[in-house]
């Protein structure tokens, strides 16, 4: 897709009818984004419990699968809140989104880290207890979704 193509179709979701009732309304953005921020907190909570586990800062007793079975629901929890209210929000602002440098930094870190969660985090670390790979993957994992926490809230400065 060309950029003017992208671009048109930013256009056509702000100016969709949900993006405009959004707008148009003086508390339906803040409510929304409370819940999104809500499901911040979730998923970033369960991020760092599992994380930190996994690097070996807290929860020493506990087995790092125990931690990351436990962990694993309030992260879909929160992720899953984080979507049904960041589409509204991105739809109250898609242009706005579009020239956004923080936004697509979001968005790829986004894609990024739900595959690495998926499909590399959980397997390995549910299949290996130890080694020296558990706490790199804690790492990386915990600074993917800093970088999306992160370049979120820089969104609205941008």
């Amino acid at each position: 897709m060309e950029s003017n193509q992208i671009i048109e179709l930013f256009y056509f979701f702000e100016d969709s009818f949900i993006g405009q009732y959004i707008r148009d309304s003086t508390w339906l953005f803040p409510i929304i984004e409370s819940f999104h921020l809500l499901g911040l907190a979730v998923l970033g909570g369960s991020v760092v419990l599992g994380d930190f586990r996994l690097m070996g800062f807290i929860l020493k007793t506990e087995k790092i699968s125990y931690v990351v079975r436990q962990t694993r629901t309030w992260f879909k929890f929160g992720f899953y809140l984080l979507v049904l209210t960041g589409v509204p929000l991105f739809l109250s602002e898609a242009v706005k989104c579009y020239y956004s440098r923080a936004f697509w930094i979001k968005m790829v870190c986004l894609v990024i880290g739900i595959a690495f969660t998926f499909l590399v985090r959980n397997p390995l670390v549910l299949k290996n207890q130890e080694g020296k790979l558990i706490p790199l993957l804690g790492f990386s994992s915990f600074f993917l979704w800093t970088v999306v926490a992160a370049s979120g809230r820089w969104i609205g400065f941008s």
